[in-house]
């Protein structure tokens, strides 16, 4: 594929005239900048790297807009598991391939699904990891980039078993979820050039001490690993109480610590969680539209980063879908917890909105030679953007001002309005309902 971009944003500059070549897979084989227009190419007027939603939930999507009403965190979690309940692999298709196609239409180009709904509701197996590769299928068909975070669930509190609600998320112990990670691997080998298998231990809450350091062990070096770290203060509580120290000390103390982990929300951290954290040199995936709607706190996102953490964002829940408004949701965090503007630069959040989620994928770096073809074409002439300097268009921007999202140097386009149609029937079916 050949693509010519008029304007293109990249690491903080304006580049004129930026020439791309792919080879089959959609990797960058070649640019030139200063480029006239060949006749060939899909030419693009302005745009950036594509974005990566280093987080998401795909089925949390269905809770959006009857849940905001009141509660907690643990009221909403209670909701949610009811919907988790409901799923079967082909209605868990539907719905992904649906959210999928919202995540692209609104400029995400890959996502990294933190998927524990794996088994029936009694615990018992599906035949051939029939809910992992339903979630495969579904972002092949909506053409988005996924990294599959195929995740360790074992217990339903520091110290206690799966509830009844949760037996579809465990496995047996560490071994058995290790060996059927290993056979997923095989299992989805050469289906999606889109898809790869990464890891996740959910936290320090579902998956006990010794199993958190031989999943860190025992998995391939190469393999992204993430964990929900310290989005509720009982975390850290229940942590301190049972092993005497915080969630990210535990995790030091297990080895789990390193370059390949990306800790996500990392909202109520102490000062020495964050020396650790930086000292590791971790991602930290904040997802604030998220953190905001569930009450969870603002993270230190400033901190983390002064102590050399890169930061990537996610959509979480999913109650927004929307790159451009999390990267403004995180800068705004930032100003109300220090009662001062200007606390991330633009530039830094468009880096922390594309090359910080791809590294914490595990995903070669986007829109760069031998990365893939990944970009998002924007109108900086809308009623939003009108009279913006380019590079602050995060702070004005939203996913209503995305053009054209490309994938491996494809466009992929989606109608919106089938893609709402499409989402409407498959959480009516969900809860019941009458569409």
């Amino acid at each position: 594929m050949t693509v010519w971009v008029d304007r293109l944003l990249r690491d903080g500059a304006l580049e004129r005239g930026v020439l791309f070549e792919t080879d089959a897979a959609g990797s960058i084989v070649s640019e030139a900048s200063g480029t006239a227009l060949p006749a060939s190419a899909i030419a693009l007027d302005f745009a950036v790297p594509g974005f990566a939603n280093a987080h998401s939930h795909a089925f949390h999507r269905a809770l959006r807009g009857r849940t905001h009403e009141s509660g907690s965190f643990w009221s909403w979690r209670e909701l949610m598991y009811r919907a988790a309940g409901r799923l079967d692999p082909a209605h868990y298709r539907e719905l992904a391939a649906a959210v999928f196609a919202e995540m692209v239409a609104t400029g995400w180009t890959s996502v990294g699904e933190f998927h524990y709904v794996h088994h029936q509701p009694d615990g018992t197996p599906y035949h051939d990891h029939a809910m992992e590769l339903a979630l495969a299928d579904a972002a092949a068909e909506a053409g988005i980039r996924l990294v599959l975070l195929d995740t360790c669930y074992l217990a339903g509190g520091i110290g206690r078993p799966l509830a009844a609600e949760q037996a579809r998320f465990g496995d047996a112990d560490a071994g058995a979820w290790i060996d059927r990670w290993h056979a997923l691997r095989e299992t989805l080998a050469g289906r999606s050039p889109l898809v790869t298998l990464g890891a996740a231990l959910h936290s320090v809450r579902a998956v006990p001490r010794d199993a958190l350091g031989r999943v860190a062990r025992e998995l391939p070096a190469e393999v992204p690993l993430h964990i929900h770290l310290s989005e509720q203060p009982a975390e850290n509580e229940d942590c301190v109480g049972a092993y005497g120290r915080t969630p990210t000390e535990l995790l030091a103390d297990e080895g789990v610590l390193s370059p390949r982990l990306s800790v996500v929300h990392a909202t109520h951290l102490t000062e020495r969680d964050i020396r650790l954290l930086g000292d590791a040199s971790v991602h930290a995936v904040f997802c604030p539209t998220t953190e905001a709607d569930l009450g969870d706190g603002i993270g230190p996102g400033t901190e983390l980063m002064e102590a050399g953490v890169t930061l990537a964002i996610g959509s979480d829940q999913n109650a927004v879908v929307d790159p451009l408004l999390e990267l403004r949701a995180l800068e705004a965090g930032e100003r109300l917890r220090s009662l001062r503007r200007g606390r991330i630069e633009p530039a830094e959040l468009w880096h922390i909105g594309s090359a910080g989620g791809y590294a914490s994928l595990g995903l070669a770096q986007p829109a760069r030679v031998g990365g893939p073809l990944d970009l998002v074409e924007l109108d900086p002439n809308s009623i939003r953007t009108a009279g913006s300097r380019l590079e602050q268009l995060p702070l004005t921007a939203t996913a209503a001002d995305v053009r054209r999202t490309i994938v491996g140097g494809h466009v992929v386009a989606h109608d919106v309005t089938a893609v709402a149609e499409r989402l409407q029937r498959a959480i009516t079916t969900l809860f019941e309902e009458n569409p």
